[in-house]
Parts: C-alpha cells; structure tokens; sequence
C-alpha cells in the first residue's frame, strides 16, 4: 500500500496508524501560501519605498557586496537541486544517497549562514545599520562619492533601505535555519525507516520549504544588490 491512496492505512507495532497524505500535502501548501503572503507584503513595502527615494535606495545598494550576493544566490540554487535529487533517489529506493544529498543540502544552508554573517559583520563594522551615526549624519563616501544633492532625505531613504535590507535578509535567513532542521528531521526520519518511498510526504514537504526559501532568495538579490 502506497501514499496513491488518499487514505493510507500502515500497520506500526501491531495497530492501525491512519495516513493521510493528500491532506497532508494540502495542508502545507496552505502554509506556503501564507509564507508567500507574508514575503509578499515586504516586497510591497521595499518597491513603495524605492518609488519614494530611488537615489537613495541605488546608493546604498552599491555598498553591498554583489559577489558575495551571487555567491548565496549560487549555493542556494545548488541546494535546490541537491533536495530534488535527494527525494528523487528516495523515490527509486535509495536510501543513503538520498540522505547524503540531504546532508549537501544543509552544508550549502550552512555555507549561506556563514557569508552572510561575515556580510552583517562587515557591515556593523562600518556603521551602516538603521539609525546609525554614519546614516543619520550622511557619510557621503560610504555611498561612493555620491553628491549630496542628488539624494533626497538621505537619513531617512537610507534608513529605509537597510532597516528592509535587515529585516528580509534576515527573516529569509530565519527560514534557511527552519528549513534545515526539517531538512535535518528528513534525514533522522528516512534513516529510521518513516519516511521512505511508499510514504514521501514529509521530505516532499520539506523540499517544498527549501524551494521556497530559494525561491524568495532570487528575488532579494536583484532587488538589493543590483539596483545600485
């Protein structure tokens, strides 16, 4: 018996354990639903506030660092594609090359968490974070020389900017954090012998997350690092 059934019954230490995977999947597709509403409101606010202070928001997304941006950008598509093969090798029965994509996959969120620590470190260091000393004051050569009278309320547009620079870039990261441990649970799990190619639901779900996770990262990059 497999999850084709809307209603699964497995037999687990001598009861009946109901399952039901298509509620199962429903019910998480609702919670990415809202996952998206919420991500969505913030993009909102990012594009209403770059209509009010374009100069600004271009100014200070040149003190971000691109290259390291594309880096995340790369490691976190390359965790995409280690999840999907990852539930591919489980589905044809393949249970430790499974789990060891499973582990690439927490490496790359690792590798992202690192990078981007050393980019909020660098950046504290500076003095750039919302209400600052350098942004209220307006420190013309953190933004390359910018003149002055090209900016608009320049403590106020840049303040903007990086308190949303912080605030998404770090709820993202709060996701990369939630979507390792159930990445992590999939693996304990397909270890154990719950989840396994009769019953996907959990590691599809999670993949479900991390594509997510993926997917609102393509959309920061551009919109914070590239503008400028």
């Amino acid at each position: 018996m497999t999850e084709l059934s809307a209603n699964s019954e497995l037999y687990a230490g001598g009861h009946v354990e109901h399952f039901d995977p298509v509620s199962n999947k429903m019910g998480f597709w609702l919670f990415l639903f809202t996952e998206v509403l919420l991500f969505g409101m913030l993009f909102l606010a990012f594009a209403i506030y770059l209509c009010d202070f374009p100069a600004n928001f271009k100014h200070c997304s040149g003190t971000l660092n691109v290259p390291l941006g594309g880096t995340n950008t790369l490691i976190l598509l390359t965790s995409s594609l280690t999840m999907a093969l990852a539930i591919q090798f489980l589905q044809r029965g393949m249970k430790a090359g499974s789990i060891f994509l499973m582990i690439l996959t927490i490496a790359c969120a690792v590798g992202f968490c690192v990078i981007k620590y050393f980019e909020w470190t660098h950046k504290f260091e500076l003095g750039i974070y919302p209400n600052s000393e350098a942004l209220n004051n307006f420190i013309p050569s953190i933004f390359h020389h910018a003149p002055t009278s090209t900016l608009g309320s320049a403590p106020r547009g840049d303040n903007l900017f990086f308190g949303l620079y912080y605030t998404m870039t770090g709820f993202h990261a709060f996701h990369v954090l939630v979507g390792s441990i159930l990445i992590l649970l999939a693996i304990i799990f397909v270890a154990r012998g719950k989840v396994h190619k009769d019953r996907l639901s959990f590691i599809e779900n999670a993949g479900l997350f991390w594509h997510l996770v993926d997917l609102v990262w393509i959309f920061l990059f551009p919109l914070f690092y590239l503008i400028g």
